[in-house]
């Protein structure tokens, strides 16, 4: 099938610019002269971006089924102008081997509605077969060196420094100390459980700024002491953004990932929120918010992915302790990044289209091109000829986040009662529309 999108303004590599797309045979190509009956899609007054790409989803599937599945969670992303993503390997069984790899991907061949691919897990005692496996069979190696959803803690040193020393694949950290954390917890357990002041307000306080720092820093060292990819995922703290650097993409070996939930909510949210915006690493002050808007700007971040982590709506009304901590987000993520430009107040600004102009290019950078240059995904994540077309299409206007409107099977968002000024009008999945299109496999550099 072949298409022409018409008459939109394409963000692609840093430039806003008026023109067409042809697609062919589920392809980007350079122009439509050969196209035989092509349908066309106008848009015309809409913003025409590559397919958004989510490095980090937890979609619980296999395991999980009251919280999320692969069907569900990624009609979810497709509706937020999500195209592709990648899921966490602590699932039940937990994703550490060649043969739980391959009982996952079956499953998304089933059910996902989204391209995907997988990370592989890294435990105390799977390091060696980890470093065995094809390296284009997986996105990345997934590192908890502070325990989160599941048991999968890396805290042997000895395993550690052979991952950083021999990993020929990217390693993405998950980094908040798990000494400081048990300590701090142990503490406001103490001094807080059972009373009125049990409330997801000692979040940001227990797992605080400090386990963040130093989890994240000896991170770097090592990754900086054997020369290892390193990707620390949800930085959520503005300490943090001095370990890294704001060199070229190309130039780094170490880059760093923030979240949507990090970017918007900080800790004056739990009041009204509570257990809602639990989440791990802890949401912070508005001082870390603004920092870390700050690090998009200036390139100490590289890329922005959900870590969409579904759980059901009765774990969430428990006690703060006993909650899980994990937010889902993935159906508005794009609306999310997107709400500071298009709203009201933004699009009366006198600058508006230059603002427009210079923040839609990073965007794009942040949540498209370079989660496919950092994961090494083949043929996605730019409007290129040749590439995959995988293109989402969002248009000016309002959309209400209802209960009745959420997709995911956990049935809630923190988000409702927003509304959104922007819609995703269209999305193009390996070539044709969304619905109409069927999801595949990533495929990674070797």
């Amino acid at each position: 099938m072949n298409y022409i999108i018409k008459n939109g303004t394409v963000v692609n590599e840093g430039t806003l610019e008026q023109r067409d797309i042809f697609i062919h045979e589920g392809k980007i190509v350079e122009d439509g002269t050969a196209l035989k009956s092509p349908q066309l899609f106008d848009a015309s007054g809409c913003y025409v971006l590559p397919g958004i790409i989510d490095t980090h989803v937890h979609f619980r599937d296999p395991g999980f089924p009251d919280k999320a599945d692969f069907a569900t969670e990624s009609r979810a992303a497709l509706a937020g102008g999500v195209t592709s993503v990648i899921d966490m390997p602590n699932t039940d069984p937990q994703t550490t081997s060649l043969q739980t790899l391959e009982a996952k991907e079956q499953i998304a061949e089933r059910k996902s509605a989204v391209n995907y691919g997988f990370m592989l897990g890294a435990t105390n005692d799977n390091i060696h077969d980890l470093l065995d496996l094809p390296v284009e069979r997986y996105a990345a190696i997934k590192l908890f060196l502070g325990s989160s959803t599941g048991n999968m803690l890396v805290n042997n040193p000895k395993a550690l420094d052979l991952l950083f020393k021999e990993s020929k694949k990217l390693i993405v950290a998950h980094c908040e100390s798990e000494d400081i954390i048990q300590a701090n917890l142990r503490n406001y357990k103490m001094e807080f459980a059972g009373t009125d002041k049990e409330t997801a307000e000692l979040h940001p306080k227990i797992r605080n700024t400090e386990a963040c720092f130093v989890s994240t820093y000896k991170a770097v060292e090592r990754a900086r002491r054997y020369g290892t990819r390193l990707h620390v995922a949800h930085v959520s703290t503005a300490t943090e953004l001095s370990l890294f650097s704001n060199y070229e993409l190309e130039q780094k070996n170490i880059t760093a990932e923030v979240t949507p939930n990090h970017l918007w909510f900080d800790d004056r949210d739990y009041a009204a929120l509570g257990n809602l915006i639990k989440c791990n690493p802890a949401i912070k002050s508005n001082d870390d918010r603004i920092g870390l808007w700050g690090g998009l700007v200036d390139g100490l971040i590289d890329t922005i992915a959900t870590d969409h982590a579904p759980h059901t709506w009765e774990s969430k009304q428990k006690r703060y302790f006993d909650a899980p901590g994990g937010i889902p987000s993935i159906q508005h993520s794009l609306q999310m990044m997107l709400e500071g430009f298009f709203s009201p107040a933004a699009t009366e600004r006198d600058d508006h289209t230059e603002v427009l102009q210079e923040w839609l290019p990073l965007l794009v950078t942040k949540m498209c091109h370079n989660p496919a240059l950092i994961f090494g995904i083949h043929g996605r994540g730019f409007l290129r000829p040749g590439y995959m077309a995988d293109i989402t299409i969002v248009e000016p206007g309002e959309t209400p986040v209802t209960k009745e409107r959420l997709l995911y099977k956990c049935g809630w968002s923190p988000l409702e009662g927003q509304t959104f000024h922007t819609r995703i009008k269209q999305v193009f999945l390996n070539g044709m529309p969304a619905g109409q299109s069927t999801a595949m496999p990533l495929k990674f550099d070797k």
